[in-house]
């Protein structure tokens, strides 16, 4: 992997491409886990194509995203009802004073 101007060359599932960005660090971590997770689904396919290989990849990292995506919304609401509830038990004390 080289630098250039904030372009980081990365190699993804045999294949370079030249990124850029203003954090070297953080391309080459994210490269890196699509090409794990590349490399993961070729070795479970019998016979697929990179072409094949990527689109999968893509379909399962997307399917990531949403689900850390449900679990962000369900762990704000929870966050949000203990707010509520430690606000009315506030309330409540402020009340009784």
């Amino acid at each position: 992997m080289s630098t250039e101007q904030n372009t980081l060359s990365v190699n993804i599932f045999g294949a370079e491409y030249k990124i850029k960005g203003a954090d070297p660090d953080y391309i080459a971590l994210v490269a890196a886990y699509v090409n794990g997770k590349m490399t993961e689904l070729d070795h479970r396919l019998s016979a697929g194509t990179p072409t094949k290989i990527a689109v999968l990849t893509s379909l399962n990292i997307a399917d990531e995203l949403f689900r850390e995506r449900e679990e962000k919304a369900r762990l704000l609401e929870e966050l949000k009802g203990r707010a509520r509830a430690l606000g009315t038990a506030l309330d409540a004390c402020m009340d009784g004073d």
